[in-house]
C-alpha cells in the first residue's frame, strides 16, 4: 500500500481569513513522508503541482486533524478532488475511541516522551518573516510524529496521551485502517 504522510501550515489564521472554513486559508508549507521513497520532502505554496503526482499515486493519506483541515485546505488547490483518496485521520480515530479530540502534542509527550517543537501560530509569523527553514523544520518534524504514531497504533493497537501530570492509553481499532480501496487515480495525470 503506497501511503503518505502529511500536514500542512498555512500563511494565516481563522480570524485574519474572516472565516472558520480551512479552504479560506492559505497554505505556506506542505510537508510529507513518503513510505515508497523513505523520504521526507515539502512544497511550498507556489510548487504544489510537484506534490499532485505523488498523491495521485497514494492509496491512503495519513495526517492529524486532516479530514477536517488539511484535506479542505489543500483541496482547494488541487485540480481533482483529494477525497477520492482514502484518509486515515489519527485524530478522527483517536476522538472515535476516546470520545474527545487529543492536541498532538499530548499524544507524543504520552506515547514517546517528546512533544512537538512549536505550535501553527508560531509558523504564521515565520511565514510573515520569511523564515522558511523554521517552517519547513517545524512541518517535517510535526510529519515524523505523526508517522511514528500511526506506526505505533498499528503495532499495538493503541496510542499513550499525557495531559497535566496524567498519563494514559487510548485503545485504537486499527483492522480495518489498511482496506485497499478503488484506485486513487484522479485522472489529473496527462496521460
Amino acid at each position: 500500500m503506497n501511503k503518505i504522510v502529511f500536514d500542512i501550515e498555512t500563511q494565516n489564521t481563522f480570524q485574519e481569513a474572516g472565516s472558520s472554513d480551512p479552504a479560506d486559508l492559505s497554505i505556506s508549507l506542505v510537508g510529507i513522508y513518503d513510505y515508497t521513497t523513505d523520504k521526507y520532502d515539502s512544497f511550498l505554496e507556489n510548487e504544489l503541482t510537484r506534490l499532485w503526482p505523488i498523491l495521485e499515486k497514494a492509496d491512503m493519506l495519513i495526517g492529524y486533524n486532516s479530514d477536517h483541515f488539511d484535506i479542505p485546505l489543500l483541496n482547494k488547490y488541487y485540480p481533482g478532488d483529494l477525497t477520492k483518496i482514502k484518509s486515515l485521520d489519527l485524530l478522527k480515530e483517536i476522538k472515535n475511541s476516546f470520545g474527545r479530540r487529543v492536541k498532538l502534542d499530548s499524544v507524543a509527550l504520552g506515547t514517546f516522551n517528546k512533544g512537538k517543537i512549536g505550535h501553527g501560530l508560531e509558523a504564521i509569523t515565520w511565514w510573515k518573516n520569511g523564515e522558511i527553514d523554521n517552517i519547513r523544520k517545524y512541518c517535517l518534524e510535526d510529519v515524523k510524529i505523526t508517522k511514528e504514531l500511526y506506526e505505533y497504533a498499528v503495532k499495538n493497537n493503541s496510542v499513550k496521551c499525557r495531559e497535566g501530570q496524567k498519563d494514559f492509553e487510548i485503545k485504537l481499532d486499527t483492522n480495518n485502517w489498511h482496506d485497499k480501496t478503488a484506485s486513487a487515480m484522479t485522472f489529473t495525470l496527462p496521460f
